[in-house]
């Protein structure tokens, strides 16, 4: 895609797309990094870059080495790092901008870039805005052009993450994994080298798998979103439990010592009423995603926690804890957050020892800790769409949807979103009887498709 005049930059989560094209082609990019210098650190400093190990990372690197340089900043590179590694960073070093090349768990011919002020904090609109602004009116054409590649990786900046979790780990309670064996899927993403790494650290007899990225093998079968190869070494080895990180291990999921996965609803159970039972939480309520399942209402139900629903994307979380001063939130997904503890970042491997020091606090098994949470039947359609109009401008999809949530009412819902890094529709029916809430999905989907093509 040549053309970038009418292309949005920035979606729910950076900028994201097909690999060098676009507003990922490399001369955007170096203007992106020029832009977002002249608008985040307009006084000069340091801007550190991070990757998850794409084979399109060192052209990007490259370019946004370039323009950073241009706009007065001087680059670092932390190499292959996750996204809440780079963030944390940003906010502990005295980083001016960071900057995230991922694309998350979508396949390796995508990429993106995800931003940090130097506070660590990902851009507000305001900033975004700016950005985008500057962007609109710079001359990009052809090739980039200018020397330097992608700056050398300081090792430091993983070893300063590494010693950082670690820290956090063994803080308060006595966290002894010793003689536990835990499996570790790292996605062949940013978490290959950290990952392991850490759990060893903390006393782990560590099974890795998926940490060997060639540039096209992230997420290719492995990671959170498919789970299946973690599921069976689990099991195959008497794990006390698996991790399934994502591309840029801001999130993950778990697998307890059965097999079962463990997602991310059920992960805020055991670590809310952890929480409530340790006499920690001092205001009862967790923030989730109007995309996690109504189990989760359910198991906190009984412990007096309560959920603040918010819309989709870790945006979304992130405001809500800030809005209502709490310190637990997340998605489905495995996208957890623990507030201003966190800086608000999304952090696989942290949620993982969160998880783990729950286990060797109570002597409890994943698959004990979990139980309270019982998920209704859900079924989830993803659809691509070559269109996005207003749903609310769609009337028969509308009149549809209504009587479907009138029909489920309080045992039940619909939810209806378009992708905001892909050309999808989303559906999703949530209710207790499972034939039927299928049968209203594929119905939903049918017309949707119907009206958009319409």
């Amino acid at each position: 895609m040549s053309d970038r005049t009418s292309t949005p930059i920035f979606g729910t989560d950076g900028i994201r797309g097909r690999a060098l094209e676009g507003w990922l082609a490399p001369a955007a990019v170096e203007a992106l990094g020029h832009a977002a210098g002249q608008v985040l650190a307009a006084g000069g400093g340091r801007a550190l870059i991070a990757h998850d190990g794409r084979a399109s990372a060192a052209a990007l690197e490259a370019a946004l080495a370039r323009g950073f340089a241009r706009a007065g900043l001087t680059p670092e590179s932390a190499g292959l790092l996750p996204t809440p590694g780079l963030a944390w960073l940003t906010a502990s070093d005295g980083v001016a901008v960071g900057a995230m090349i991922s694309a998350s768990h979508n396949p390796a011919h995508d990429n993106g870039i995800k931003l940090f002020a130097g506070a660590g904090a990902k851009l507000d609109d305001e900033q975004q805005d700016r950005i985008e602004a500057l962007l609109r009116k710079a001359e990009i054409a052809g090739p980039a052009e200018g020397p330097g590649g992608a700056p050398e990786v300081v090792e430091a900046h993983e070893s300063a993450y590494a010693g950082h979790l670690v820290d956090l780990a063994l803080s308060g309670d006595s966290l002894d994994l010793s003689g536990k064996r835990v499996v570790i899927d790292c996605a062949n993403g940013a978490a290959s080298r950290v990952g392991p790494r850490v759990l060893r650290a903390i006393g782990a007899e560590v099974d890795v798998i998926h940490a060997a990225p060639d540039g096209m093998n992230i997420n290719d079968g492995c990671g959170s979103t498919s789970t299946e190869s973690l599921q069976a070494r689990v099991t195959e080895t008497g794990a006390l439990f698996g991790v399934a990180l994502d591309g840029d291990a801001d999130r993950c999921l778990l697998v307890d010592e059965s097999g079962a996965l463990v997602d991310g609803d059920a992960i805020m159970t055991i670590l809310a009423r952890d929480r409530a039972a340790r006499g920690v939480m001092e205001d009862r309520r967790i923030v989730a995603t109007v995309m996690s399942n109504r189990g989760l209402h359910r198991a906190l139900a009984p412990e007096g926690i309560s959920v603040v629903e918010v819309g989709v994307g870790d945006r979304q979380v992130v405001e809500g804890l800030k809005a209502h001063g709490l310190e637990l939130g997340g998605e489905k997904s495995g996208h957890i957050i623990f507030g201003a503890d966190s800086g608000f970042i999304g952090d696989g491997l942290l949620t993982a020892l969160n998880v783990l020091a729950v286990c060797a606090r109570t002597g409890s098994p994943l698959s004990e800790l979990s139980a309270p949470f019982q998920p209704f039947p859900q079924v989830l359609l993803g659809l691509e769409v070559a269109a996005k109009p207003p749903l609310e401008t769609l009337e028969r999809f509308q009149e549809m949807r209504s009587r479907f949530e009138e029909e489920l009412g309080d045992d039940g819902r619909v939810n209806v979103r378009y992708s905001g890094t892909e050309p999808k529709a989303r559906v999703m029916v949530e209710g207790l009887d499972e034939a039927r809430i299928g049968a209203m999905a594929d119905d939903l989907v049918k017309t949707l498709l119907d009206e958009i093509s319409g």
